[in-house]
C-alpha cells in the first residue's frame, strides 16, 4: 500500500508547525545526514540510564502511526532542496523510530523520491517481531544497539518496556543479521561499572559474532545522561575492550569538544556566528539554522563548559550568547 493523500492532509491539518526532517547535519559516522524524527519526544521502548535526552516519558512497545508519512517525505524533499544533498536520510530522532508503523512504505517512498540511501538508528528492541524485520528490509544501513550480555545487565542499563525480554531481543538481532541484505553496524554503549568489565564485554562480543555485523562501534557517555551515576568509560579502556570484538571493532565515542581535530566545524561556526550577533534560546537557534533542537543540544553544553558561550535565564527560558568573536574555536561535530 502506498502513501495516500490523507497522509499529507493529516500533516497539514495538525497546525502545530512540527517538522519531521532536519538538516542535513554533519555526522561522525554517516557524513551529511538528513535526520527524520518520527515519534514524539522521548517515546521509546527503553529508558536507558545513559540517554542524553533524559528519562523516557512514554515507555512503550506498542507501535502506532505517529507521523503522517506523505508529510515526512515532503519535509525531507524540502530540506534537501534548501540545504543541499545528503549521504544518508537517517530515521532516528528523539525516540525509538521503529515504534512508528509503515516504515517499509516510508523507506520505499523516500528512496524513490530522493535517491538517497536510508539509514535506521534503532535500539533493536523490536526486531524479534517478524513484521519489524520485514519493514526494515528496504533500508540500506541499520545501526541497532546491544549494550548487555546478560538479562540482569539489560534491565540495569536499558530498562526496557516489560514486554521486551533479553533473550527475545537478542534472538531478534540474530535473526535480522541472518536475513537482512543491507549493511549492519552494531553499536555497543558501555557505562562504567555497569557493563564494561572484560568478562561482560566478552559476553556481548560472543553475541555480536552471532549477529554478524559489518562493524561493531563502541560508544560511551559524552553528554549529561539520564542518571547521574552513568559515567563514561576511559578512552584507553575502550581501546582495550575493542579487542574483544576483533577487527570489526571501532571506537566511536565522542571526545571532549576541545580535543577534536577535524570534522563538523563549519556547523558550529554557524552557531557561534549566530550567537555573536544576538542571544538566542534553543528553539530560535533551531529555526535560524534549520536544525533539529537535539542536534544543537549535542554541542551546546560543551561550548558552555569551554567558555565559548554563556547562558542567562530570562522570561522562563535559557538564552545563549557567544563570549567572544566567533571563529576562535576548535571544530566540533553536530551528531
Amino acid at each position: 500500500m502506498g502513501l495516500s493523500v490523507s497522509d499529507a492532509v493529516t500533516g497539514s491539518a495538525r497546525g502545530d508547525g512540527r517538522r519531521y526532517a532536519f538538516g542535513p547535519v554533519v555526522s561522525r559516522r554517516l557524513g551529511r545526514s538528513l535526520g527524520v524524527d518520527l515519534v514524539p519526544y522521548k517515546t521509546c521502548s527503553y529508558d536507558c540510564i545513559y540517554c542524553q535526552l533524559g528519562r523516557t516519558t512514554r515507555l512503550t512497545a506498542v507501535r502506532s502511526q505517529f507521523a503522517p508519512l506523505a508529510r515526512v517525505v515532503e519535509d525531507a524533499l524540502r530540506a534537501l532542496e534548501i540545504s543541499g544533498p545528503a549521504d544518508y536520510i537517517t530515521l532516528s530522532g528523539s525516540g525509538e523510530p521503529t515504534l512508528c508503523t509503515r516504515l517499509d512504505e516510508l523507506i520505499a517512498a523516500l528512496k524513490a523520491r530522493t535517491g538517497v540511501p536510508i539509514a535506521v538508528l534503532t535500539n533493536g528492541s523490536l526486531l524479534f517481531r517478524p513484521e519489524m524485520r520485514r519493514e526494515l528490509a528496504g533500508a540500506d544501513l541499520v545501526v541497532p544497539s546491544l549494550d548487555a550480555g546478560t538479562a540482569e545487565a539489560f534491565q540495569r542499563v536499558n530498562r526496557p518496556d516489560p514486554s521486551i525480554g533479553f533473550e527475545a531481543m537478542v534472538d531478534g538481532l540474530i535473526e535480522f543479521g541472518q536475513d537482512y541484505g543491507g549493511r549492519i553496524w552494531l553499536e555497543v554503549f558501555l557505562v562504567r561499572g555497569y557493563n564494561d568489565s572484560l568478562d561482560h564485554v566478552g559476553r556481548i562480543a560472543a553475541l555480536a559474532r552471532q549477529i554478524g555485523p559489518e562493524r561493531v562501534q563502541l560508544n560511551t557517555v559524552a553528554r549529561p545522561p539520564a542518571e547521574g551515576d552513568a559515567l563514561p568509560v576511559d578512552p584507553a579502556v575502550l581501546d582495550d575492550l575493542a579487542g574483544a570484538f576483533g577487527a570489526l571493532a571501532e571506537v566511536v565515542a565522542e571526545r571532549p569538544a576541545v580535543e577534536r581535530a577535524a570534522g563538523g566545524g563549519a556547523e558550529v561556526q554557524r552557531l557561534l556566528d549566530l550567537l555573536a550577533r544576538r542571544p538566542c534560546h534553543l528553539l530560535a537557534m533551531a529555526e535560524a539554522l534549520n536544525a533539529h533542537p537535539n542536534a544543537i543540544l549535542k554541542v551546546l553544553p560543551g561550548l558552555v563548559r569551554e567558555g565559548k558561550v554563556t547562558v542567562t535565564r530570562h522570561g522562563g527560558r535559557d538564552h545563549y550568547a557567544a563570549t567572544h568573536p566567533s571563529g576562535e574555536h576548535g571544530p566540533v561535530e553536530w551528531v
